[in-house]
C-alpha cells in the first residue's frame, strides 16, 4: 500500500504548518518540512517545538534562503527530499506540496489512486517544441546564465541578461539531456527520487547547468524524471489542481469552491485564500475520513475559463474587483515605510532584502519608474496606480505569493494611507524623520520647480524656510492622526534606538534589526 513523505516548502504562518502537518501524518503518511531560511528563526523554533515528538515529521538538514525563480527552491527541495529518504524508509511515493496547498481528497482515495498505477506524475514538456510557456522569458531562460533575482534585483538581473545578449554570450544545455518544463508540483516514486539523487552525485555538470537557469523549479526534476524514467512509467500530469488568471496570477479558492474542488480529478489544490477560513476547517477534516465518495466532474478550469471570457466579453454580472471597493485582505499586513528624503527609505528597504524575504517596493504611488511587476496593465501609470490602489496592493501582495508586503509612501500621501488603514488588513507605519540642510532643501525646491540655477540667494533665503515648514507640517498631520501601529525613528536616534522600532515592524530578532539599523550611509545626502 502506497505511503506518502510529503515534501513542504514553506516560508510563514507557523501554526497552519504544525497543523498541516499534523493533518497528513495522522493518516499514517510523512512530512520533510523545509522553511524558508529567510524565515523568523522565532517561527522555526516553534514549528520544531510542536512537531518534535511526531515520528512522522523530519526536517530539511539545512535551511537554504530561497528566492522566487532561483536555484534556492530546488536546493531546498532537495535538502528537503534527502531527509526524507533517509527518515521514512517506508515511503513509497514523495509529494511536492506548498503552505498553500490543502488536500481535497481523502488519505485512502490517494492511496488508492498511486497503488492502482506504477506511475510518476509530474508534466514534462519538451522545452522549445511545447506552448507551455504562454508569456515572458523562454529560450533565454536557458542559454544565458542568471545570476540575479528578477523581482528583487530587477535592474541588475536586467543588466545581466542585456549585456549577455550583446556580446553572444550563450550556452548549450548538456547534450544529453533533453530539457523539460511542467509545474513544479510532483508526485514521484520512491525509486525515480533515488534516481535522480544518485545522477546528481555522478553528473555535477548538469547541476551547475540549472544553477544559473531561470526558474529552474520548472525544468530541473522535469528533465531528469523525463531522462532516467521510461516514458511508459511516466503520467504527465501533475495532481496539484491549481489555476492562473489572465494576469499570470494564481487563482485563489474561497469558501464556496468546496464542492467544486471536491469534484476535480487531483489530490490537492492550490492556492486557498487565507481569508477562507470555512473552506480550510472542512478540507482539513477530510483528509482523514474513510469511506468518502468522490464525483469526479472536473469542470473546474472550463468554469472558470467561462466565467472569464463572459467578463472579457462585457456580459460579466458583476464589476471587475477593481471598479469597486476591495480589500487587501484581512490576514495580510502592509507595511509603509513613510520618509521625505527618498533615497534613505531606498536604502533601508534595499537592505531589508538582505535580511529577511518580504517584498519592498519604493515610491509605487510617487515614482512612475518604480521597477513593478507586469499587472496586466493595472501598474502602468501613477494615476491607474492610485486610483485602485488596493487592488493594485492586493495583486502585489498575490504576485509575490506573500502576507506581508513593504511600500514607501511621501509623507504628503496621507490620503493613502489613511485608506490603507481602513482596511481589514493590518497598516503599520514607520515614519522617518531626517535633518534638512539648506543644500538639502534647495535641491528640493528645484527638483519641485520652485527653484532653479538662476534663482537669487536672497529668494531662497525667504523660500526656504516656507518649504522646511512645510515638510515638518506634513510629519506632524501623521502624528495628529493617531494611527494605531504607527513608529519613529529619526536620524539623531543611536543604532540600538532604531533597531527597536525596526523589530516589531518588520517582525526581526534583534541581531537582523541592528543590521538593518546600521545600514551604510543610510542618512547621507
Amino acid at each position: 500500500m502506497a505511503k506518502i513523505a510529503y515534501v513542504l516548502l514553506c516560508h510563514k504562518d507557523p501554526e497552519a504548518i504544525i497543523q498541516q502537518a499534523a493533518r497528513l501524518t495522522a493518516a499514517g503518511d510523512y512530512m520533510a518540512i523545509h522553511f524558508d531560511g529567510r524565515s523568523s528563526q522565532a517561527d522555526f523554533a516553534m514549528i520544531r517545538k510542536a512537531l518534535t515528538t511526531n515520528p512522522n515529521v523530519c526536517f530539511a538538514r539545512k535551511r537554504v534562503k530561497c528566492g522566487w525563480g532561483e536555484w534556492s527552491l530546488v536546493q531546498a527541495t532537495l535538502n528537503a527530499l534527502e531527509s526524507a529518504v533517509a527518515s521514512f524508509p517506508r515511503a513509497t511515493h514523495f509529494y511536492m506540496v506548498s503552505g498553500d496547498c490543502m488536500a481535497i481528497k481523502t488519505a485512502e482515495y490517494a492511496h488508492r489512486l498511486l497503488d492502482a498505477q506504477d506511475k510518476d506524475y509530474i508534466e514534462s514538456f519538451d522545452f522549445f517544441e511545447s506552448d507551455w510557456i504562454k508569456t515572458g522569458m523562454k529560450e533565454d531562460r536557458l542559454i544565458y546564465r542568471h545570476l540575479f533575482n528578477e523581482r528583487t534585483h530587477k535592474r541588475l538581473f536586467d543588466l545581466s541578461h542585456g549585456m549577455q545578449k550583446r556580446f553572444g554570450l550563450t550556452r548549450r544545455p548538456p547534450v544529453d539531456v533533453q530539457i523539460q518544463i511542467g509545474s513544479q508540483w510532483w508526485c514521484l516514486r520512491r525509486r525515480t527520487v533515488e534516481w535522480i539523487l544518485s545522477f546528481l552525485d555522478q553528473r555535477r555538470d548538469v547541476v551547475r547547468f540549472f544553477r544559473t537557469t531561470w526558474i529552474p523549479d520548472e525544468t530541473f526534476f522535469q528533465t531528469l524524471v523525463r531522462h532516467l524514467v521510461p516514458a511508459t512509467e511516466i503520467e504527465c500530469r501533475t495532481l496539484t489542481f491549481l489555476m492562473f488568471s489572465d494576469y499570470g496570477m494564481p487563482v485563489q479558492f474561497y469558501n464556496d469552491h468546496y464542492d467544486m474542488l471536491m469534484g476535480q480529478d487531483f489530490l490537492f489544490a492550490r492556492k486557498i485564500s487565507p481569508e477562507a477560513q470555512e473552506l480550510k476547517s472542512r478540507l482539513g477534516a477530510l483528509y482523514a475520513e474513510q469511506g468518502v465518495e468522490f464525483q469526479i466532474s472536473n469542470e473546474g478550469r472550463n468554469l472558470y475559463g467561462f466565467l472569464a471570457k463572459r467578463g472579457r466579453n462585457g456580459l460579466r454580472f458583476a464589476p471587475r474587483f477593481w471598479e469597486t471597493e476591495s480589500t487587501l485582505g484581512r490576514d495580510r499586513e502592509l507595511l509603509i515605510v513613510t520618509c521625505k528624503k527618498w533615497h534613505v527609505a531606498k536604502r533601508l528597504v534595499n537592505r531589508l532584502r538582505d535580511v529577511s524575504n518580504i517584498p519592498a517596493l519604493a515610491y509605487l504611488f510617487d515614482e512612475e519608474g518604480t521597477d513593478m511587476p507586469d499587472l496586466g496593465g493595472i501598474e502602468a501609470t501613477l494615476w491607474k496606480r492610485t486610483r485602485h490602489r488596493r487592488a493594485l496592493v492586493r495583486m502585489l501582495f498575490d504576485y509575490y505569493e506573500t502576507d506581508r508586503l513593504v511600500i514607501c509612501l511621501d509623507p504628503s500621501a496621507l490620503d493613502l494611507m489613511q485608506d490603507f488603514c481602513a482596511d481589514r488588513a493590518v497598516t503599520r507605519i514607520l515614519q522617518i524623520d531626517c535633518s534638512l540642510s539648506d543644500a538639502y532643501l534647495t535641491g528640493h525646491a528645484e527638483r519641485i520647480g520652485l527653484a532653479g540655477q538662476q534663482t537669487s540667494s536672497l529668494a531662497l533665503e525667504r523660500l526656504l524656510p516656507t518649504i522646511r515648514n512645510d515638510i515638518q507640517h506634513e510629519a506632524d498631520r501623521i502624528r495628529d492622526v493617531g494611527f494605531d501601529h504607527h513608529g519613529l525613528i529619526r536620524e539623531s536616534d543611536s543604532d540600538e534606538q532604531i533597531a527597536e522600532q525596526l523589530m516589531p515592524f518588520f517582525a526581526l530578532d534583534h541581531d537582523a534589526a541592528l543590521t538593518l539599523a546600521r545600514t551604510e550611509h543610510l542618512f547621507t545626502d
